[in-house]
């Protein structure tokens, strides 16, 4: 029997990758792969959930209760918000909306998995800039590859999967070189685990009132625990983010992730003291394996990175042996996520006996 005739597809699209999500661990095993709380949901949170939710009915569009609870927490109108099902969702809406067939988008590399299919979907070009010494964005390198197609700048602080930030002075400087009319999307997806104090922070700065180029992305996944929910937010200028809203799928923001978007940020209190506790863990894994010998970056999100090299695969396979599931990535290194506390001391067995065979 001949193979069927399949719909035609984009050359560039039929070659790209599906986005590959963290393995999997099993029952015996820790998951550090995918940046996920390593906490339950806080009670009320799961209350909330329990509570009956209408699914019969269809969500609000436009998450409207959610949007004013965040335009109060950060002083501007809920037109100046944008919510969708992740902060990725945002991000592929405002590439489609910006850029097409032609232009290019601008990303620091490596850096979120995500970013190179953001223009291949949309028709564009993607221009990666290598990463600085450090595993840090080369702003200045960033800027110098603006061209006149340039539409899109994406900077992600702290860098997933390296976790340098980007200072407030940097991106300042930053900003004064890039076009006026050229969108910079400053991804925040792990703004809260931040300890750094010279570091940008794009809502407290409000660095899209200077800069309406500027829009600013956080997500619900990470330190809130709603990973599972899929809700992120963008904040900008309203006129800027009807671009968003535009080429969003409709309705994609359940009424539950809404929900208990909500509650958590009525519980923040009791999430920011377990991105303490977080922070502390991360704080004894950092120090830990640089103890080891290991060239660990600056580590300022919810994970650490070991610059593996040529042999990623091979001591990506001892820490699976351990019962410790990371996400590697083939030729430039290991990125392992803070997780239970029981799971810390195993990492540092587990990397102490593989740097050392790297050091033979």
């Amino acid at each position: 029997m001949s193979d069927p005739i399949l719909p035609r597809i984009r050359p560039e699209i039929a070659a790209l990758p599906p986005y590959r999500q963290g393995k999997q661990a099993g029952a015996d095993a820790f998951k550090l792969s995918s940046n996920e709380n390593p906490f339950d949901p806080l009670p009320q949170v799961a209350e909330a959930l329990a509570a009956a939710t209408p699914v019969n009915r269809y969500p609000d569009a436009t998450a409207g209760a959610l949007r004013e609870r965040l335009g109060e927490r950060h002083g501007v109108g809920p037109d100046a918000v944008h919510v969708a099902s992740g902060s990725v969702s945002i991000l592929y809406q405002f590439v489609s909306a910006a850029a097409t067939v032609g232009d290019e988008v601008i990303y620091a590399w490596r850096s979120f998995e995500a970013y190179p299919g953001l223009p291949l979907v949309s028709g564009a070009t993607g221009v990666p800039v290598p990463l600085a010494s450090g595993a840090r964005h080369d702003l200045d390198v960033m800027a110098a590859a603006v061209t006149d197609r340039t539409r899109v700048i994406i900077v992600c602080t702290p860098n997933n999967p390296t976790g340098p930030v980007v200072t407030s002075a940097e991106f300042a400087a930053f900003l004064a070189k890039v076009p006026q009319d050229v969108l910079v999307l400053l991804d925040e997806a792990y703004a809260e685990f931040v300890t750094a104090p010279d570091a940008v922070d794009g809502l407290a700065e409000r660095v899209y009132e200077d800069h309406p180029n500027v829009v600013v992305l956080r997500t619900f996944s990470k330190a809130y625990g709603l990973a599972g929910l899929r809700v992120g937010y963008a904040i900008g200028n309203p006129r800027v983010l009807d671009a968003a809203r535009t080429t969003a799928i409709p309705l994609s923001v359940t009424s539950a992730a809404e929900r208990a978007a909500i509650v958590s940020l009525d519980a923040e209190d009791e999430l920011r003291a377990r991105v303490d506790v977080i922070v502390e863990r991360r704080a004894v894994l950092v120090d830990g394996l640089r103890a080891q010998g290991w060239d660990v970056p600056d580590a300022q999100g919810n994970f650490v990175w070991l610059p593996t090299g040529a042999d990623t695969m091979s001591v990506a396979a001892v820490f699976d042996e351990a019962g410790l599931i990371v996400r590697p990535f083939d030729g430039d290194g290991i990125r392992i996520s803070v997780g239970e506390h029981e799971s810390v001391e195993k990492v540092l067995r587990a990397a102490e006996s593989v740097v050392r065979t790297l050091h033979r």
